[in-house]
């Protein structure tokens, strides 16, 4: 697992622009939604990943405990899977016009629906009552992708919480897109895998400096039991 690091001043400088280093620990635990993006087989299986990331695996205990907590609390889980379909190839060109093609090929076949590579990573606690979701780019946010910004809000969620793989990248970008379309946005520090801690920690940094805020697994965890019990207290 990685060793998360946001430097004291850019905490400083949370704080005193939002008044306090984790705008977002008052959220509604009935209106939040965990989105893992891509633990898929494809990023996390020697063998059969197209894009192998090696720390992955070490945060799924926290990924299943966060989603055991949300669905306690009246939260939705939401389980998206990077997709590839045919209209990558035309609508998406770019991406594989700079991936050599032996790397392209891969990749296709790692992220078709039904292949071993696009499924979901099978110690992965997928319960019935949870969502899945296909994306076709980086973010699951951002417009023809998927439909998972429909589908929170039709759950009347507000907040999301960010885990997956890889940190830079997909998760990330889905971060950033959820909080330019009015989604209160966390990024789980552990519950995020890179490549690196370098880039890791790079992503965390960027997203908590003006994006959204960033916690860890126990800290949301605590969050959502405090909220959810204050909730029950004040109806009853």
């Amino acid at each position: 697992m990685h060793k998360t690091h946001i430097p004291q001043h850019i905490v400083k400088r949370v704080t005193d622009r939002r008044g306090s280093a984790h705008p977002f620990s008052d959220l509604d635990p009935a209106r939040t939604a965990l989105v893992v993006i891509d633990l898929q087989n494809g990023f996390m299986v020697p063998g059969i990943a197209h894009a192998l990331c090696e720390t992955a695996v070490g945060i799924v205990p926290n990924v299943n405990r966060l989603a055991t907590a949300v669905r306690a609390s009246g939260g939705k889980v939401f389980w998206v899977q990077n997709t590839h379909d045919d209209t990558c190839l035309t609508e998406w060109s770019i991406l594989h016009d700079y991936t050599v093609q032996e790397k392209q090929l891969h990749r296709v076949r790692s992220m078709s629906a039904g292949s071993e590579g696009h499924a979901l990573y099978p110690a992965l606690d997928v319960r019935p009552e949870d969502e899945t979701v296909q994306k076709t780019r980086f973010s699951a946010f951002i417009d023809g992708s998927s439909d998972l910004p429909a589908r929170l809000r039709a759950a009347g969620c507000d907040t999301v919480l960010i885990v997956g793989t890889v940190t830079n990248v997909c998760c990330d970008s889905s971060a950033r897109d959820a909080m330019m379309l009015n989604f209160k946005t966390i990024m789980v520090s552990d519950a995020n895998a890179a490549l690196t801690d370098e880039e890791h920690n790079a992503a965390l940094t960027a997203f908590y400096a003006t994006f959204g805020d960033v916690m860890n697994t126990d800290l949301l965890i605590g969050c959502l039991s405090r909220n959810a019990a204050s909730e029950r207290r004040r109806v009853s």
